[in-house]
């Protein structure tokens, strides 16, 4: 399968320590499955930078070993009490690791998602209410590499 990472600065080799913290499953490198949803992200990312230009880059990956024992694999069909708790759990682990997980694959969760993860937080919804506000939204899928086990496994083409 083909994988795409939307950036404003062109690298050659993934460094995990560079990745930010506290994303969606952790400290990490992610890539979609969807050009254009890098390709808004490149651009999303140079506007927050202030600098730089958008580029995509692009990255074969046996999606086999997704079903493999050589990888830990966590996979989230779609939106449900785990996915946005291990988002919660990530976004609020100041850092730290939180799971030993090489990969995770799950929706993103865009700004609309955030917004709602903030009204859970804040005691406004609960998690009931929470997860049925975020079932009936797009959600594009992300990858997350987070180990070097799993960085291993990605080929830039």
């Amino acid at each position: 399968m083909i994988l795409y990472h939307g950036t404003n600065t062109d690298f050659a080799e993934i460094v995990l320590a560079k990745c930010r913290p506290n994303k969606d499953f952790g400290q990490g490198f992610y890539l979609t499955d969807i050009r254009s949803q890098a390709e808004n992200m490149a651009v999303r990312r140079c506007e927050f930078e202030g600098a730089g230009v958008p580029i995509v880059q692009e990255y074969s990956f046996d999606e086999n070993l997704l079903n493999s024992c050589d990888l830990k694999v966590l996979k989230f069909d779609g939106v449900s009490d785990d996915w946005a708790e291990f988002i919660l759990m990530n976004r609020m682990a100041k850092g730290e690791r939180k799971h030993d997980n090489d990969i995770v694959v799950g929706p993103v969760a865009d700004d609309g998602v955030v917004f709602q993860l903030n009204l859970y937080l804040q005691h406004l919804i609960d998690l009931d209410t929470l997860v049925e506000k975020l079932r009936f939204r797009k959600l594009n899928n992300q990858y997350y590499f987070g180990t070097e086990r799993a960085i291993q496994k990605l080929e830039r083409i």
